[in-house]
């Protein structure tokens, strides 16, 4: 089953410096038909003015994904880490115990970002934050994990969860398949331009869930940026 979720259906909030998509049903209200889709349980599409941000606040027990699209992202935490991640690039953390941490837009445009939330596969991990770049470059036409609890991702950042967050380039006319594997799901999202998902046109922002889809072929119609997630 295919499920498009385009940008109609998608429930948001509008907070003047925060604008946000929620692919994903929040807190069990609004867009009820989107439900989670086995670990991964949340991803919003958020755009943050400058010089605005994400106050510090905590997290527990959870394993948090950011893919930066446009801007600058600046993050900084209670257990020392902080740093910039530039458009294309990732961090991530697994909130354990409990992580305190601020994510701010430093920058002079809008900071424009995914933010993935996946459950972790077990409780009461120390808590760890990372990031690292991932040249568009090396991902033009292929899959690249970017962040992965799975085996034979060891160039992807660690997280504690059955599942992997990656990304292609896709170029005009070109096409890229990802085959799922059994009992597992798969989120796919726009980041830039537009795509054919087994047929179904996709535009930047817009989603599609896959829940007993044995594989994914994604055809570019315009330069194109997916980041997938393939989650237990």
């Amino acid at each position: 089953m295919l499920q498009l979720r385009n940008s109609d259906s998608l429930a948001g909030s509008d907070l003047g410096w925060l604008k946000s998509k929620h692919h994903f049903a929040l807190h069990g209200y609004n867009n009820a038909a989107h439900r989670p889709l086995g670990s991964l349980i949340v991803l919003n599409d958020d755009e943050i003015a400058p010089g605005t941000g994400f106050p510090m606040h905590g997290h527990r027990d959870m394993e948090i994904v950011t893919y930066v699209r446009e801007g600058l992202l600046e993050h900084a935490d209670n257990a020392g880490g902080r740093g910039q991640i530039s458009a294309g690039n990732v961090q991530a953390f697994s909130a354990g115990t409990g992580i305190r941490h601020a994510e701010s837009n430093p920058g002079e445009t809008p900071l424009k970002i995914f933010q993935i939330w996946l459950r972790p596969r077990r409780l009461g991990v120390q808590p760890r934050w990372s990031t690292q770049p991932f040249p568009k470059a090396e991902r033009a036409n292929r899959w690249v994990a970017l962040a992965s609890g799975m085996p034979g991702d060891e160039e992807a950042i660690r997280i504690e969860a059955d599942a992997r967050v990656l990304g292609a380039t896709v170029t005009r006319g070109a096409s890229l398949r990802y085959d799922i594997g059994a009992s597992r799901y798969g989120y796919l999202v726009v980041a830039r331009g537009a795509v054919l998902v087994n047929e179904l046109r996709l535009d930047a922002g817009e989603g599609i869930a896959a829940e007993e889809v044995s594989k994914i072929v994604v055809v570019a119609i315009d330069d194109a940026e997916v980041v997938l997630v393939d989650a237990a």
